[in-house]
């Protein structure tokens, strides 16, 4: 065989085994090696413990949506803990991961869930084969607004124990990465010790939510509207300036155009429900878009010929604060309505915490 062939040969012979070992490296799903890690307008982050972070950190990092995760210590007494002083137990710190997420691929509950099938929730200080409270489990925030979806979601759990859900919820009060032979543990360690079974990862989540009612009619006798002095004070300057003074918020800028949560959105006034996740949709205009109320009878609609057009508003029928408007543009399939209503004057009810705010009745039984 002439050199040039030996070589061309030898070059097919190589790439034919770094393809090889590509495909064997990301058989079963994991693909982790090829994600984003870059963080962008809808990342949050969420701090999980539940035992031995070197599978925690493994099992979040295969899960869709979930942009990157590293192992640290969190919620101690000490600043800058080394490994040996978190097992001493003396520090107060739990082995937790850092999960950083992409809100348009993955839900906050949705990692809750994945997150609780793989810990006892009832167990305190122990995990596997890991005793010591450095192994306590612990859900750990940073945005308050995540607290009420992590208690709704923990009380929706507890129906399926007998024992008390023992899952430590709070701030996060510190977070320091663990050492560099502890991040990425069994992916550089591939026969390491680890207490989860990693391939939970890649199964579907069961239903775990609460289902809507549809077709309902609202009793508005429920509900009570607050003075527009009192609302002065109920509400921020940016929601009376919408709700009371007829102002627009600016598309995409604002609360709930991007929402896309189980659950109902309410008059921000009166509390009255106006309309229901079931029927939102998102329309590209910015704002958030429904394509019918709740119920007819909690709004009304009214001719608007503001801003050099003929338009129709949208007001709630018992607190008469401004919604929106409603455009002929929908989807056709669903009548081709379009309700184009500003975050400002809706506060949105998780179907999780629904039970709890008293909006129970708009539930499946």
């Amino acid at each position: 065989m002439k050199k040039p062939e030996i070589v061309l040969v030898t070059i097919v012979i190589i790439v034919a085994l770094l393809a090889y070992f590509f495909i064997k490296s990301n058989q079963g799903g994991n693909q982790t090696d090829m994600k984003d890690r870059n963080r962008t307008a809808t990342t949050k982050d969420i701090y999980l413990a539940g035992g031995c972070f070197w599978g925690l950190e493994e099992y979040m990092d295969r899960l869709e949506g979930v942009i990157d995760v590293t192992s640290g210590y969190a919620n101690g007494s000490t600043e800058n803990p080394t490994y040996e002083q978190v097992c001493s137990g003396l520090t107060g710190h739990a082995e937790t991961v850092h999960v950083m997420y992409d809100t348009a691929q993955i839900s906050l509950l949705e990692i809750l869930q994945y997150y609780f099938r793989v810990i006892d929730p009832t167990s305190i200080n122990k995990q596997g084969n890991d005793r010591g409270s450095q192994y306590r489990t612990g859900i750990f925030y940073e945005d308050e607004k995540d607290f009420t979806l992590i208690a709704a979601s923990i009380r929706e759990l507890q129906k399926e124990y007998d024992k008390p859900i023992v899952i430590q919820v709070e701030p996060l009060n510190g977070y320091y990465l663990a050492e560099d032979y502890h991040q990425d543990y069994l992916k550089k360690n591939p026969g390491g010790y680890c207490h989860i079974d990693l391939d939970l990862a890649f199964e579907p989540l069961e239903d775990f939510l609460p289902e809507l009612k549809s077709d309902i009619v609202i009793d508005e006798s429920l509900y009570t509207v607050p003075s527009k002095e009192e609302l002065k004070d109920l509400l921020t300057s940016s929601q009376y300036a919408v709700a009371i003074e007829n102002k627009t918020e600016f598309a995409f800028a604002n609360e709930y155009h991007d929402n896309h949560e189980p659950g109902i959105y309410v008059d921000v006034a009166s509390g009255v429900p106006l309309f229901s996740s079931l029927n939102k949709y998102d329309s590209f205009f910015g704002w958030p878009s429904f394509t019918q109320p709740i119920s007819e009878n909690v709004i009304i609609k009214l001719e608007d010929t503001t801003a050099n057009m003929i338009r129709t508003e949208v007001r709630s029928h018992l607190s008469d604060i401004h919604l929106g408007h409603v455009f002929n543009d929908g989807p056709v399939a669903t009548g081709g309505l379009r309700y184009c209503i500003n975050s400002a004057s809706l506060r949105f009810i998780h179907v999780l915490d629904m039970e709890a705010k008293g909006y129970g009745y708009l539930l499946k039984q």
